[in-house]
């Protein structure tokens, strides 16, 4: 289970982050052939009162592994700020850069795995090393109230992270879970969601009105 001696990480990883040498190995090419992006682990963005953490799954290569800010440059952001705006949470316009003056408002978002994987897949060995930086991110937000989980691998590092049991908390989209938290004196509402990738989107597995009828949820929760 998860303890307070787990959050002796910070929440977040420092840019030269030794864990995964995989992961360090394939940030290490990204810099040889895109020296000018930004390739290092993705810091959480948003609000340190957040209220709702969206929790996404890793950097994408020519996204955030690219501008530096989780969901900026790639398709899943398309679809996730516009979102975040639509029901409250952000202000300022998106612009799919990281200096496009956008803030989040009571939100913040992060990945659980803070370094772009090749082909979108991190390892279970990589989704294990960065879950303290998860754990610490948690303990960070005294406010938190609601967690939206981006996809499957991210709704089970998060429940892992609340030291609870994958099968008392199986993931689907649009489930809600009451979740009791080592860090906070109420329990944290989770809901789940389909990732907000092309592919998702592309095939019909996660629509617009889908992916708006979460965030409505986890508006009525705040």
């Amino acid at each position: 289970m998860t303890t307070k001696t787990d959050a002796q990480f910070p929440p977040e990883a420092p840019l030269d982050c030794p864990l995964c040498p995989r992961l360090v190995a394939y940030r290490g090419e990204n810099a040889r052939a895109e020296p000018d992006w930004f390739n290092a682990p993705v810091p959480s963005f948003g609000s340190p009162d957040a209220e709702l953490l969206v929790i996404g799954l890793a950097p994408g290569r020519t996204g955030a592994n690219r501008t530096g800010r989780p969901f900026t440059g790639d398709w899943a952001g398309d679809l996730l700020y516009p979102t975040l705006s639509k029901f409250g949470f952000s202000e300022g316009e998106y612009q799919a850069r990281p200096d496009d003056g956008l803030r989040l408002k009571s939100a913040m978002i992060t990945n659980a795995v803070r370094c772009v994987p090749p082909e979108n897949k991190p390892v279970g060995a990589e989704i294990n090393a960065c879950r303290p930086f998860l754990n610490a991110r948690l303990e960070a937000l005294p406010k938190l109230k609601v967690m939206i989980t981006l996809g499957k691998i991210s709704h089970d590092s998060t429940i892992r992270t609340l030291g609870l049991k994958l099968k008392d908390y199986p993931f689907g989209h649009a489930v809600q879970y009451e979740c009791v938290s080592p860090w906070h004196d109420q329990p944290l509402q989770l809901i789940s969601s389909y990732h907000c990738s092309r592919y998702n989107t592309n095939t019909g597995r996660l629509t617009e009105d889908m992916f708006h009828d979460v965030f409505r949820k986890a508006q009525s929760l705040i």
